[in-house]
């Protein structure tokens, strides 16, 4: 039984990392029927611009904050530079996105190196907290579990109780309808970019925390993103966090009680959920 929920709490914290993750790509790729193929690499970009900082300043949530603005301001200028222009059009913006991914993922390599970096955990969380049932568990986990929470609270109320997710909503199903009420729709969707970015930004610097940074990352976190916000149901945070779960707990047990097969339950998840519910589990059915 120990085991057992030992498991289940790495399970949850690794969905966290996920959630973190696949809550920016819930806003441009979910919300607005963006693919881009750069959410990896914002993760491991943040996660390296998190270790700089923290490295030089010792303070982390300054590298987090840091790596969110940075790469959230350099997705800005991705969108306006790259995509703005032909934004509805998904090849091209994949493709586009895609290059921008591999550059991304040769120029960390050669600055940072084909070694594994770690950002370094607060001496105040590096201790461990006694846990009915499982006695000493990392402070630090719980902590990045406590975040993914409040991250997932704050962005299903902003979407859904505020004028501004309010907007968000309106443009995404109608942008022509919503800029004649005067909205500026470009500078809204803007936003979400940024916001995206910084998120995927932020999750790799709680990732980094956890787990070493290493090349090939970005493509490993955007595929389970894609997989999460799938999962979930597009557009929908309440949805990524319940995919997030699922595929973090999926994958933990399967790699302990099937370790051979653990890659292909994860995947199997999804074709189960798609073939039960094809909309996700808290997404909405499209018009037909």
């Amino acid at each position: 039984m120990d085991q057992f929920l030992l498991i289940a709490l790495n399970g949850l914290t690794l969905a966290a990392v996920y959630f973190l993750v696949a809550s920016g790509l819930t806003l441009i790729f979910g919300l607005m029927r963006v693919i881009t193929m750069a959410h990896g690499t914002s993760y491991l970009l943040g996660g390296y611009i998190g270790y700089v900082i923290v490295r030089e300043t010792g303070s982390w949530i300054f590298g987090a904050l840091g790596a969110a603005v940075a790469v959230g301001t350099l997705g800005l200028l991705i969108h306006q530079v790259l995509i703005r222009r032909f934004q509805d059009d998904d090849m091209r913006v994949a493709l586009v996105t895609l290059g921008v991914s591999l550059i991304g993922t040769d120029l960390m390599l050669a600055v940072f190196g084909g070694t594994a970096t770690q950002v370094a955990v607060p001496r105040e969380l590096q201790i461990a907290v006694p846990l009915p049932g499982l006695g000493d568990y990392p402070l630090i986990r719980l902590v990045i579990l406590a975040i993914a929470v409040a991250v997932g609270v704050a962005l299903t109320l902003v979407i859904n109780n505020t004028r501004y997710g309010s907007i968000v909503r309106a443009g995404v199903d109608d942008a022509q309808m919503t800029s004649a009420t005067g909205v500026n729709v470009r500078v809204v969707f803007a936003s979400i970019f940024f916001v995206g970015s910084a998120l995927a930004a932020f999750a790799g610097v709680v990732g980094g925390t956890l787990f070493p940074l290493l090349p090939g990352q970005d493509g490993t976190y955007l595929l389970f993103s894609l997989v999460v916000v799938i999962v979930g149901g597009m557009g929908s945070v309440p949805g990524a966090a319940i995919g997030a779960a699922l595929v973090g707990l999926v994958s933990q047990f399967a790699l302990v009680y099937a370790p051979t097969y653990s890659l292909v339950l994860t995947f199997a998840l999804m074709v189960v959920v798609l073939a039960v519910r094809p909309q996700g589990i808290l997404g909405r059915r499209s018009a037909s």
